[in-house]
């Protein structure tokens, strides 16, 4: 091993653990740095003896404050007795970065500083180590003067208690309130971790779930069309024969009048919500998701709180025959999926097999989705 071989060991170690070294590096496993050199054998220098000689003197000549190189003699019976570098230990993280050097030096240098001002700042507890390390990286990604203003924002959210306020209510000095939204979760942690108030004492709105209620006789008080929480939602004496969930809200919207029928909002991975409201969860569900990996979790999510949830337009069939309408999935989730069908189940294994396809539901010619969820209404509901 050379030394420039041993530095880009030494480099891939320091970038695997960069954010936990920089924001706490008395932590670290000690040394923090150590490797074998490999010294040739009597046959391997006899073959090449000037490579020999050439990598023992840059050996020789290395030298680095807090790094230890340890020599050993070996007797070998063509070149005689010599002592060859067999191990470097570097102990200290500081070191192994000066050994690193370049930009993962800087990147180091300037992480543990900032961990540093955030300790100094806000001050230090047993607490905030660990949501130091969980968001190092988050804190590296900052230009100079938004971490500035991030941890000045940070420190007067400490000092000013805001119990009580909703986010756009919140006067923190020098940011506004789109400032708050993107970092809202790492300031709550430092918050939590320096003064033990949990999510800053702030009160949000409640999610609001959007129904569309297709049959007249069944809205109440003549509305059709609202959002409302989960709450408020549990409390409607709605009696539909089946409620249609849909992954996107343009199908819910695109749906005609359908007697007997209501239609939900799933809002992604967040639909088992539903299961809170005694009219979905007592009745029959229809679901209809995109043709992907990610629809399918999402049916399977909803099954596990829910135990009558009948797919639509969720098979191979439906998605081999729209072909030139697919694209391709980006981060499909690789999850057990035990709650599908058979049916589904041949759906997901063909899109994977496909490259990971993806035929969002809205792609489907409109006339043909209602024709299908009619045949499976028929199915569930016996009209």
């Amino acid at each position: 091993m050379s030394v420039n071989d041993a530095r880009a060991t030494a480099s891939a170690r320091l970038e695997r653990n960069l954010g936990s070294w920089a924001v706490d590096p008395t932590n670290a496993s000690l040394p923090a740095f150590a490797a074998a050199l490999h010294p040739p054998t009597q046959s391997q220098a006899l073959a090449d003896v000037r490579a020999t000689e050439a990598w023992v003197r840059e050996w020789a000549a290395f030298s680095l404050d807090g790094a230890v190189l340890e020599w050993q003699p070996r007797k070998w019976s063509a070149l005689g007795s010599q002592q060859v570098p067999v191990r470097i230990t570097i102990t200290e993280v500081a070191t192994v970065a000066k050994f690193v050097g370049g930009s993962l030096q800087r990147r180091w240098s300037e992480l543990r500083d900032r961990a540093q001002l955030i300790r100094d700042e806000l001050g230090d507890s047993a607490a905030l180590t660990p949501v130091l390390r969980r968001n190092a990286r988050t804190f590296e990604g900052y230009s100079p003067e938004r971490f500035t203003q991030f941890l000045a924002a940070v420190q007067w959210l400490v000092e000013h208690p805001v119990d009580g306020l909703r986010p756009r209510q919140i006067p923190v000095r020098g940011v506004d309130s789109k400032w708050f939204r993107d970092h809202r979760s790492v300031a709550s942690e430092l918050c939590l971790a320096v003064t033990g108030r949990a999510g800053l004492g702030i009160i949000d709105s409640d999610p609001l779930i959007r129904v569309r209620v297709l049959d007249s006789a069944l809205a109440p008080g003549g509305v059709a069309e609202f959002a409302a929480p989960v709450e408020q939602l549990a409390a409607l004496p709605l009696t539909p024969a089946a409620v249609f969930v849909f992954e996107n809200l343009e199908s819910v919207l695109a749906m005609p009048q359908w007697p007997g029928a209501v239609a939900v909002h799933g809002s992604g991975y967040a639909v088992d919500v539903l299961t809170q409201i005694p009219w979905v969860l007592e009745r029959p569900v229809i679901y209809w998701g995109d043709l992907d990996a990610n629809g399918f979790a999402i049916l399977h999510r909803l099954r596990k709180s829910h135990a009558a949830v009948t797919s639509a337009l969720m098979d191979a069939s439906t998605l081999l025959m729209h072909r030139d309408l697919w694209v391709v999935e980006t981060k499909p989730p690789r999850g057990r999926l035990d709650t599908l069908t058979p049916v589904e189940a041949e759906a997901l294994a063909v899109l994977r097999d496909e490259g990971d396809a993806r035929l969002e539901q809205e792609r489907i010619p409109w006339a043909y989705s209602l024709a299908a969820l009619q045949r499976v209404w028929a199915e569930v509901t016996g009209n």
